[in-house]
């Protein structure tokens, strides 16, 4: 059974950078697309960023396009998100998920959640002076 599991939540001042990593384990392949999302207190899970696995293909939602940046290192099965220039507005529960099914699309495309099976518990980013 894969698991996901998220680290490098906190809390960070305006205008500060955090860099949030997916550490996958237990998968049959080493080699699924990748996607993060975010759900603010009172408000609707958001689509953050998603990666796919081989020609590392990226996608972002208008909300953080130019500020945050997903990475993969496929030799050490894990995912980051680099989140800069935070703002208030960023606070949230950051979750990553996956599945054999799941398809990342290329921009401007939207970051759907078809086939997403496997979800992290989350990490907590709060932005806040």
């Amino acid at each position: 059974q894969g698991k996901l599991v998220e680290s490098g939540g906190g809390l960070v001042q305006p205008g500060g950078s955090l860099r949030l990593s997916c550490a996958a384990s237990g998968f049959t392949s080493d080699y699924y697309n990748i996607a993060w999302f975010r759900q603010a207190p009172g408000k609707e899970r958001e689509a953050v960023a998603c990666i796919s696995s081989l020609d590392k293909r990226t996608n972002y939602a208008d909300s953080v396009n130019g500020r945050f940046r997903i990475s993969r290192d496929n030799g050490n099965n894990t995912v980051h998100l680099l989140m800069n220039s935070l703002k208030v507005e960023d606070t949230a529960v950051y979750t990553c998920a996956t599945g054999s099914a799941y398809y990342c699309p290329g921009e401007p495309s939207p970051i759907g959640d078809r086939y997403l099976e496997t979800w992290g518990r989350g990490t907590l980013v709060t932005v806040s002076s």
